[in-house]
């Protein structure tokens, strides 16, 4: 059944404009499997501008808080919609990213027919109280869609836990997945090919991704006249960006610091290849780490990571690669010595170069495709 051409649907409430964790798992992998010959369709909240196949927003959507950012859920959209909408295409399988919204994609589960096997692939973890206490109380509320899911899976252990808590399923691990060839391959900007080492943080510019940390940080190193000549590229955009550019200049700190606002997708690649060492010192929230792999492919960059349970999930093998994200002078120490150690800096360039292979789409879509097949299998023997 895996080997044979499936028609998928991706699940996913919110829209598909934004390009954050969720959207990237759902892009990459639909296209991977577009590529090996699946029928990929994206039944996505309300979507203007993404281009890709085969979209259809099922739903007009508004916008939210949640979990430390901002986003989109759906309003409720007509079950009878759903069904005609169902009837018509007769997918294989749905591939729903969880959790979902009671009011579009439980009601698609609910109103898929019994030949449709459903997969669902859970992505959040904790960031406050709040967050896990409203999952708690929407796993209640998704609870006959949860029944009707033949394999649920997990990016992460910190995922799956979180799953288990508050939906109440037991999950199996696969983990998030990058585009491998595009990072390894990409060329180092011109610009800052001057000797100079570069450190590079990616990220939006709110407070639980950290870059107020790394700011004082570089404010603790710019005062160390020992080291070699650097400068800090700060890639990203958000609420705080007056505040952090504020900080920067009255630090005395402006001629290390570089910000070049949002890097779209097709530019980020480049970015992490011409940095020497990326940083992500991001508090929690994080139910994994798409964003450490992505600079480890590029195998130009050190990776150092703020200790929380979804980077930790993913820097398991190299734990001297994580700090404390309140402690701006550990996190000056562990890049003063990569700094200055360039035999160091190197050896971890390499691991994250051979580490991130394994997290290559075409490794995880193989286990995915199968999971699919076998799941096909049992619902169409019944």
């Amino acid at each position: 059944m895996a080997s044979k051409r499936l028609k998928i649907g991706m699940v996913l409430d919110t829209s598909l404009d934004p390009m954050d964790g969720v959207q990237q798992y759902v892009v990459t992998v639909g296209e991977w499997l577009r590529n090996q010959g699946h029928d990929v369709h994206y039944l996505v909240g309300e979507t203007r501008t993404r281009q890709l196949p085969n979209i259809h927003s099922l739903s007009r959507n508004f916008n939210v808080r949640f979990n430390g950012n901002r986003t989109t859920i759906p309003m409720p959209t007509s079950r009878h919609k759903l069904r005609d909408f169902l009837e018509r295409q007769q997918f294989d399988v749905l591939h729903v990213q969880i959790p979902h919204s009671p009011f579009m994609a439980q009601r698609l589960i609910l109103a898929a027919n019994d030949k449709t096997a459903v997969i669902g692939t859970f992505h959040v973890a904790p960031y406050n109280s709040l967050v896990y206490w409203g999952n708690w109380l929407l796993g209640y509320w998704l609870r006959p869609s949860l029944k009707r899911f033949d394999q649920i899976l997990s990016v992460s252990s910190v995922a799956r836990d979180f799953a288990k808590d508050t939906f109440k399923v037991n999950s199996k691990i696969l983990p998030n997945v990058i585009d491998y060839p595009l990072f390894h391959t990409a060329k180092p900007l011109a610009k800052y090919d001057d000797g100079k080492l570069t450190l590079l943080s990616l990220g939006r510019l709110v407070p639980r991704k950290g870059c107020q940390l790394l700011l004082r940080a570089v404010h603790i190193l710019s005062q160390d006249k020992s080291l070699p000549g650097f400068r800090v590229v700060i890639c990203g955009k958000g609420p705080l960006l007056d505040k952090l550019k504020t900080y920067v200049s009255q630090n005395g700190i402006a001629q290390l610091v570089e910000f070049v606002g949002f890097v779209d997708e097709a530019d980020k690649p480049r970015y992490y290849a011409s940095a020497d060492i990326s940083i992500f010192p991001s508090s929690g929230g994080e139910c994994f780490g798409i964003v450490l792999l992505e600079a480890m492919a590029s195998g130009k960059a050190a990776v150092l990571a703020g200790d929380n349970p979804g980077y930790r999930s993913v820097m398991s093998p190299q734990t001297e690669t994580l700090f404390d994200p309140k402690d701006a002078n550990l996190l000056a120490e562990k890049l003063k010595g990569y700094l200055v150690d360039a035999a160091s800096r190197h050896r971890l360039q390499d691991w994250g170069a051979k580490y991130s292979a394994g997290f290559d789409v075409a490794v995880v879509g193989r286990e995915l495709v199968s999971i699919y097949g076998q799941a096909l299998h049992k619902r169409r023997a019944q």
